[in-house]
């Protein structure tokens, strides 16, 4: 799964708002944003950041 799916999928699962996630993330809502519409993609620490909340919060695929 590419993370723009699977930011998407976080906040579905989760009921998150983009600002939320952001807020869980440490990042800013326009970074969540840009992400989740494909604009620029996660650097490699914001990616484990990802893959880590994303496996905390048992989500499944």
């Amino acid at each position: 799964m590419n993370y723009q799916n699977k930011i998407k999928r976080i906040r579905q699962f989760l009921n998150l708002t983009q600002e939320a996630l952001a807020h869980e993330l440490g990042v800013s809502f326009a970074t969540i944003n840009r992400w989740e519409t494909g604009k620029s993609m996660p650097s490699k620490l914001a990616a484990r950041a990802i893959d880590e909340y994303y496996r905390k919060h048992h989500i499944t695929d």
